[in-house]
C-alpha cells in the first residue's frame, strides 16, 4: 500500500508547480510565456503522477456526473461573481491580450480543475477525513496514523466529516487572494457538497471547468476583467 505520506508529492507537485510559476516568475516572463510554461510543466507532472491517483469515477453514472457537474459549475459562476463583486472595482484590472487570454483560458479550463480537485477533494479532504476518524476513535497520534498507516485511495467515495470539509475548504481558499476568500470558501463548500452528493471527482472536475470557462467568457464579453 502506498501511504498518504508517500502520496503527498504526486498530489501536490502539479499544484505547487502551477502556483510556483505564477509566484516566482511574474516579472521575468510575460503573461503569455508564463501560462505557456504552466501548460507544458503541469501536464507533464500530471502524466508522471497519474499512476498514484485515486479514480475519478465513482459508483454512479459518469455521464450523470458530467451533467450534474455542469449545473453546479454554473451555480459556482454566479456564486463567484456575487461574492467577489463587493471586493473589486471595475477598471482595476486591465484587459488581457488575445494570446494571454487564450492561454489562460486553456490553463483555467483544462488544467486547474484537474490538479486542484485532485489535490483538494481528492487528497486533502480524504486525508482530513482519515485523521478525523482516528481522532474520533481516540487513536494515539491520529495525524501520524493517517499519514503513515492509511492511503486516501482506499477511502470510500463520498466519505466526509465536518472537519474534513472545513480543512479542505480552508486549504482551497488559501490558494486564492484575500479579496477572493469569501467566494473561494463558498466555492470550496460547493465542491465538497458535490463530492458528497455524486461520490466522485468527475463531477467536481466538470463543475470546476465549467465555472472557469464561463467566467473567462463572461469577463471577455463584458470587459469586467476584475473578476478574473
Amino acid at each position: 500500500m502506498t501511504t498518504n505520506r508517500q502520496l503527498i508529492l504526486p498530489y501536490a507537485a502539479p499544484y505547487l508547480a502551477y502556483v510556483g510559476i505564477a509566484a516566482l516568475l511574474p516579472d521575468s516572463l510575460t503573461a503569455e510565456y508564463n501560462y505557456l510554461l504552466r501548460l507544458i510543466v503541469v501536464p507533464a507532472l500530471l502524466w508522471w503522477a497519474w499512476r498514484w491517483y485515486c479514480p475519478l469515477r465513482g459508483p454512479r453514472s459518469p455521464l450523470g456526473s458530467v451533467f450534474v457537474g455542469a449545473g453546479f459549475g454554473l451555480v459556482g459562476l454566479f456564486l463567484w461573481i456575487a461574492l467577489l463583486s463587493p471586493f473589486v472595482k471595475p477598471g482595476d484590472t486591465p484587459p488581457w491580450s488575445s494570446q494571454a487570454f487564450v492561454l489562460r483560458l486553456l490553463s483555467a479550463g483544462l488544467l486547474v480543475p484537474v490538479f486542484e480537485e485532485l489535490m483538494m477533494r481528492g487528497f486533502v479532504l480524504r486525508l482530513a477525513w482519515q485523521w478525523d476518524q482516528a481522532r474520533t476513535n481516540r487513536e494515539k497520534d491520529p495525524l501520524h496514523l493517517a499519514l503513515d498507516r492509511h492511503s486516501i485511495n482506499t477511502v470510500a467515495p463520498g466519505s466526509w466529516s465536518w472537519a474534513a470539509v472545513g480543512i479542505s475548504t480552508v486549504a482551497f481558499a488559501s490558494g486564492h487572494t484575500l479579496p477572493e476568500w469569501p467566494a473561494s470558501i463558498a466555492y470550496g463548500l460547493l465542491m465538497a457538497f458535490l463530492w458528497i452528493y455524486r461520490k466522485d471527482l468527475l463531477a467536481c472536475i466538470t463543475a470546476h471547468a465549467v465555472t472557469n470557462i464561463t467566467l473567462a467568457w463572461y469577463v471577455f464579453a463584458t470587459g469586467n476583467w476584475q473578476y478574473w
